[in-house]
Parts: structure tokens; C-alpha cells; sequence
């Protein structure tokens, strides 16, 4: 399970302690995200360090985005721009297993895809171990993304991102947010369900994200990420159906 981290470490303790809980009470494997965003090499080196003394043996790296209407965040003046910068920080120090972002349709905030995927690039150059894809609702997107990748010489794994559909709203806020466009297969499938049947959508979540994983496995992908948003009945069902179907 991967534990998340918020812009400028704001969910740091609780972070710290939902990774003792499922860690060391429970005995799962953690992947410990960082969010570079704001914060300074001191903050930082505090964060790994803490990561280390948890027994945590891979780090997530991401930028982060600033939070919106926050008046008190104070970003530090030292605070690093970009994921790779972050990734070459921590490399420099550390002996983490490290991953990091990849966006098969480029992120929003990048100037093309084709620069973006060069970005992909600089990470692994500078000590990614492995790339997730953010979500993408076409697979199609994910096998473009890695042939790309691919083509300009990144070889870590490459993980496809699976977020099922849980509701039309957060569906809207995350597209909007992540540039992971709403495709029309997944339009016409919500068109068909009843306004206000929240129970149907979810299901159709479900049942879209289980036949998005099943042309993934077939095509050889080197295993799933699943973004639960903390709601774990949708991917509980995806996963299972995937193992009674032999393909987990």
C-alpha cells in the first residue's frame, strides 16, 4: 500500500503514523510518497530520515502542487522546482527504492507531451527506479506513453495508474485536476445509468477499470496501481475478480 503526503508536509504525522500502523502493526509492505513541494533540503532530510527509522525500503517521489487559498503556506526558498530534482536529492542519500510520476497524456502543466516524456527520462537518469502512470480511462493513451518512453531510451518499469469511476463528481474534480481526459466510452457507459443512481456508477466504475486491467495483463504490464482514494470496496472487488480470473 502506498501512503500519501501532503503539499508542504501537511499530512506529515499522520502519514508517519498510518505507515507504523500498516508497516509495523499490520505487516505490509508501504510505499512512502514524498511531495517536494514547499518544503527545504532540511525538512526533507528530517522526512527520509524518519522514512529510514520506519524501516521504509521505497519512496514515492513527486513534486506536489502548492495548496490553493492556503495564505499561510510559506514555501522555502530552497525548495526544489521539479520531481527530478527531488529524485537526485534523495538518490545522492539515500538507498531507497524510488519511483516516480509519468503522465501518459502529459501534465497539465507541460508544454507537450514529448517534453514531458523527456521529463520521464531525467528522472530515471537521475535514480528513478520505476515510473506510475497517472490514470487514463483508454489504454491506448498507457501503450502510446510507453512506447515513447521506450523509444528514447527509459527502461525501469513503467506501472500503469488505475483510478475506477467512484462518483460523477470526484470523476470531474480528478479529470479536471489531472488532465486525464473523460473518453467517450466512458460517457456513453454513464449515460445509460439513471441520474442519481450513485450505487450504478460506482458499479460501472467497477466493471470499466476490471476490463481496463484485464487488456493491461494480457498485454504484459508489469503489474497495477490502483488509486483507491481511500474507498476499498471498488478495488477489493477489481482485484479479486482479477485473481479468480487467473490473471493475478
Amino acid at each position: 500500500m502506498s501512503v500519501t503526503f501532503g503539499a508542504g508536509g501537511t499530512t506529515r504525522d499522520g502519514s508517519f503514523q498510518l505507515i507504523d500502523k500498516l508497516k509495523n502493526e499490520r505487516g505490509i509492505d508501504v510505499v512512502a510518497y514524498i511531495a517536494g513541494v514547499g518544503l527545504g533540503p532540511d525538512a526533507l532530510t528530517t522526512v527520509l530520515d524518519k522514512f529510514k527509522n520506519q524501516g521504509i525500503e521505497t519512496v514515492f517521489v513527486i513534486r506536489g502542487d502548492e495548496p490553493q487559498g492556503d495564505v499561510a503556506f510559506d514555501p522555502h526558498p530552497e525548495a526544489m522546482a521539479h520531481a527530478s530534482d527531488l529524485v537526485a536529492f534523495i538518490r545522492d542519500r539515500y538507498d531507497f527504492c524510488l519511483g516516480a510520476a509519468g503522465y501518459p497524456e502529459g501534465h497539465t502543466e507541460a508544454e507537450s507531451l514529448e517534453k514531458d516524456i523527456e521529463y520521464v527520462k531525467l528522472k530515471q537518469d537521475n535514480g528513478a527506479d520505476y515510473i506510475v502512470a497517472q490514470y487514463f480511462y483508454d489504454n491506448r493513451f498507457f501503450y502510446n506513453f510507453v512506447d515513447r518512453c521506450r523509444a528514447i531510451g527509459v527502461t525501469v518499469p513503467i506501472i500503469p495508474g488505475i483510478m475506477p469511476i467512484y462518483s460523477l463528481k470526484l470523476m470531474e474534480i480528478l479529470s479536471d485536476a489531472c488532465g486525464s481526459a473523460i473518453t467517450d466510452d466512458v460517457q456513453k457507459g454513464l449515460a445509460q445509468i439513471p441520474a442519481g443512481d450513485k450505487a450504478g456508477v460506482v458499479q460501472f466504475g467497477i466493471d470499466f477499470a476490471t476490463q481496463q486491467c484485464r487488456d493491461l495483463l494480457k498485454n504484459g504490464v508489469q503489474g497495477l496501481h490502483f488509486y483507491t482514494m481511500n474507498r476499498a470496496k471498488s478495488v477489493n472487488t477489481i482485484v479479486t475478480t482479477l485473481q479468480n480470473e487467473g490473471l493475478l
